[in-house]
């Protein structure tokens, strides 16, 4: 309680993760995000985070924010419901799936990283892509308004790419991965890579090739089983076959350790150190191993929901979740 018997008010979040799907393809793939990002949904860092359903596009095989639901957001609806994450302190949004270029072929996301950037004037717009439908065009109408795009990739050898599920047809995921950065540079949007460390890839040395793609983060990911996700009966992906021990994790950042741009995310770090929102904007609690959501904060406010978030702080600021996340504070030579 605070002074003259008030109650002190939860402090608000700092970003968030927006989750979105594509509508009318369930049960076939998969999002990741957390507030970790069609409907839509939210990542919450200090940040948001938004979520997009990977439907035919990738099937990644440790996939933990599968597309149970076809459901998409209205744009009207989730421009409201993030202007309400603004109002109540977030300065970080991320968007992502799922794949958040499927919808509307990238324009749903668009539209969204705009507003946040130029109508809510939030200090970090982020989205976290495969990258596979991303065309030069997009950066072109909407890179100004992006900080960070974050492509996954968990091998640069195509044959392990293959055998996790990251791959659509006959594309070349590591040569896309390459088209992305140098548009990044070309419109000056920083770029980040994102890897899920699991039994294909716990072996690979990924040094020479990391440091000449330079971005401005690595994040290392151990993959991480939920329940009703990605493990157990209700599960539309089988990810045991791809969990390592942390001493696998831990020996794989040790031949990383020269990397400077390495961030890593253990399973502990991961769980509860996001604010996740749904593609109905709920906010995700992970801390039972399952994902648990809350009301809509488009029914009953932010401050409401976010008490049922799960959302550990003190990890959050451990996994070095704040950070230079603006491009303007980045000085970076594009």
């Amino acid at each position: 309680m605070g002074r003259g018997g008030s109650r002190k008010t939860p402090r608000p979040p700092l970003g968030a993760k927006f989750r979105f799907w594509e509508k009318g393809k369930r049960n076939r793939a998969v999002p990741r995000g957390p507030a970790r990002r069609g409907g839509t949904g939210g990542e919450g860092t200090g940040g948001g985070h938004g979520a997009f359903k990977c439907g035919y596009n990738y099937k990644c095989g440790f996939c933990f924010h599968t597309a149970k639901t076809s459901f998409v957001l209205p744009l009207e609806e989730a421009k409201r419901g993030l202007a309400m994450l603004k109002e109540a302190g977030m300065e970080k949004i991320n968007f992502s799936g799922g794949e958040p270029f499927l919808q509307d072929r990238g324009e749903f996301v668009g539209k969204l990283v705009q507003f946040c950037k130029q109508e809510l004037e939030l200090p970090s717009v982020s989205i976290v892509s495969n990258g596979s439908l991303i065309r030069k065009l997009w950066f072109e109408k909407y890179g100004e308004y992006l900080d960070i795009l974050a492509i996954s990739c968990d091998s640069f050898d195509e044959d392990v790419n293959v055998l996790i599920g990251r791959r659509q047809g006959k594309k070349n995921h590591v040569e896309n991965l390459h088209k992305l950065r140098q548009w990044c540079r070309e419109y000056a949007v920083a770029f980040k890579i994102n890897s899920v460390i699991n039994r294909f890839n716990v072996e690979e040395d990924m040094n020479e090739q990391i440091k000449a793609l330079n971005p401005v983060r690595w994040k290392v990911f151990q993959c991480l089983l939920i329940e009703g996700e990605n493990s157990g009966e209700d599960a539309l992906r089988e990810a045991e076959k791809f969990v390592i021990s942390d001493e696998d994790f831990d020996r794989f950042l040790d031949r990383h350790k020269d990397v400077s741009c390495l961030v890593p995310e253990s399973n502990q770090k991961m769980r509860d150190s996001y604010l996740i929102l749904d593609e109905y904007m709920r906010f995700l609690n992970c801390r039972n191993g399952r994902k648990e959501p809350s009301k809509s904060i488009l029914d009953v406010g932010v401050e409401a929901a976010i008490k049922f978030s799960g959302f550990d702080e003190k990890m959050f600021l451990k996994r070095g979740g704040k950070y230079v996340w603006s491009k303007a504070d980045m000085k970076l030579d594009w």
